[in-house]
């Protein structure tokens, strides 16, 4: 529909019969690719080809990605899947759910990150993969945080590292062909090596998730650690600023849209707030003078 059209021939109505006509049934997917073409056109503006790019005109519908409320797993089913795990990967489980950090921050966290008497972590890198090449870069969006660190958490990174001291490894900076970066990696393979999330995934999460009894699916991938990590917070009562700041995520309105439903329930503690505030109120306005006019 639009390949066999000059640029000038684009307009807000071919790009509006073009998404209509669509028969990409994954609505995120779809998102994708209108996503694309739309930037196509803005190049072409930038290039004075066109005036206007006419996929982002009022009368234009763009696709709307499907959005899945999340379900996080419960504790049991955590311990389950950690418990399954062998004993060299089990930390794995436990920087996911206690830290939140991306499964890449995870195969990138050095025992140098971690501050044991100030109770916090830097997440500074991630092991990246492109092409069967491994890399370190900065965690997503190009943003280190700091998350703090549990005693529990520090209790079970000390144990970790009394067994399996940490091990150099040396990947390139940035890109597969940037410059060599060496670093102590708390995880890494039997053989020294930085992990392949390829690998991982395949012969050591998805094999656990068998033997625990959890279905195989993209839904339960390392994610869903996160997922845990943040209802724990929430659940607590943190707020959607810290969790967001935790996470890594460069906009607390998606923290918020990804886990608003499991924010505890407000009606009471807006009761009581309001009655907190009141009672000075109703003490203040309820003094001789009323009682007198009352009487």
């Amino acid at each position: 529909m639009l390949g066999s059209k000059s640029l000038a021939q684009i307009k807000p109505s071919t790009v509006q019969a073009w998404v209509s006509g669509l028969t990409i049934k994954s609505p995120t997917y779809r998102k994708l690719v209108f996503a694309n073409v739309s930037a196509v056109l803005s190049a072409a503006v930038d290039d004075e080809k066109i005036g206007k790019n006419p996929a982002k005109a009022g009368s234009v519908r763009s696709p709307r990605a499907e959005r899945r409320k999340v379900v996080p797993w419960t504790g049991e089913r955590v311990a389950d899947v950690r418990e399954a795990l062998p004993e060299l990967y089990r930390i794995a489980a436990d920087l996911g759910a206690g830290l939140g950090l991306r499964q890449g921050e995870v195969f990138g966290l050095s025992p140098d990150d971690v501050g044991f008497l100030r109770g916090t972590v830097e997440v500074r890198r991630q092991v990246k993969l492109l092409a069967g090449h491994l890399f370190f870069g900065l965690p997503k969006g190009n943003k280190t945080r700091t998350v703090p660190l549990p005693s529990s958490v520090r209790e079970l990174l000390a144990a970790y590292l009394g067994a399996h001291p940490a091990r150099l490894v040396t990947l390139p900076w940035g890109d597969v062909d940037g410059e060599p970066a060496t670093v102590p990696l708390m995880l890494t393979t039997s053989t020294s090596t930085a992990l392949n999330r390829n690998y991982f995934n395949n012969s050591v999460w998805r094999p656990a998730l068998t033997r625990a009894g959890v279905e195989r699916g993209r839904e339960n991938g390392t994610h869903a650690l996160r997922h845990y990590y943040a209802s724990v917070l929430l659940d607590a009562g943190e707020s959607i600023k810290a969790v967001s700041e935790y996470l890594g995520h460069s906009d607390a309105g998606f923290t918020l849209r990804t886990y608003m439903h499991l924010m505890p329930a407000s009606d009471e503690r807006t009761r009581q707030a309001v009655d907190a505030a009141f009672a000075c109120y109703i003490s203040a306005t309820s003094g001789p003078e009323m009682g007198a006019s009352r009487a």
